[in-house]
């Protein structure tokens, strides 16, 4: 079991005020569109690792790779990234922490000439990709994805009307592969107190825009008792 803060689009002044709120998170997963200083804030108040999404609002983050020494490159180059030290960008890929399998795609429908946008035919080609990477995982040791982390949700599945907040069809086939237990979006203002969770097949799908602090149990199924374990920060 694994508490998770999960943040997106809307700085949480309360817990900038006061981080223990979220004391007991033993992993952040950021959906997009927030600060990397705020980020980076939360990171290091709470001493837990970091991985994340971009949103269309944030910096250009593609074309980052780690050396087998570390270092970090650019087109080849020794380069430093826009995130926080320390952060993890998921955008694109498969990573482990805290005990979770977290697979990562980032950015919105495009609807300007900004980064982190893609038409639906670029992010069905970068779907594709990602579920290789994660049958390229499960097949080397047999755990498959936990939580599919977003910036934009699935179309139909918790979008809205307008251009810029329709969500991608090319989640559903991605969702469809790789069977997650969770899938977390931002994007999307929430309206009320809390969103509603939604379904994908057996995947459930939350918009965490603000601040949620919940469990998940590694390669867990969804169903009623996990759901009410969740801990929604109040």
């Amino acid at each position: 079991m694994a508490r998770v803060l999960a943040v997106s689009d809307d700085v949480d002044e309360g817990l900038c005020a006061d981080p223990g709120l979220a004391r007991d998170a033993e992993l952040i997963l950021a959906c997009g569109d927030l600060p990397f200083d705020y980020l980076d804030y939360l990171m290091n108040a709470l001493d837990v690792p970091l991985v994340f999404v971009p949103g269309n609002h944030d910096p250009d983050v593609s074309g980052y790779k780690a050396a087998r020494s570390g270092l970090t490159l650019r087109a080849g180059l020794p380069a430093s990234p826009p995130w926080p030290a320390g952060a993890v960008c998921a955008d694109g890929r498969v990573v482990d922490a805290a005990g979770l399998r977290v697979a990562g795609l980032g950015g919105c429908l495009r609807y300007s000439t900004g980064p982190n946008q893609y038409t639906e035919r670029q992010q069905r080609r970068r779907a594709r990709a990602l579920s290789w990477r994660a049958a390229w995982h499960e097949h080397r040791d047999g755990k498959g994805v936990d939580v599919l982390l977003t910036h934009a949700p699935p179309s139909g599945v918790g979008d809205g009307d307008d251009p810029p907040h329709r969500g991608f069809a090319a989640l559903h086939s991605l969702v469809a592969r790789l069977q997650p237990g969770l899938l977390l979006h931002g994007h999307v203002t929430v309206c009320g107190p809390a969103a509603t969770d939604r379904r994908l097949g057996r995947t459930v799908v939350r918009n965490v825009t603000g601040r949620h602090l919940f469990d998940i149990e590694p390669g867990g199924q969804p169903n009623l008792a996990a759901e009410a374990g969740w801990r929604r920060a109040g």
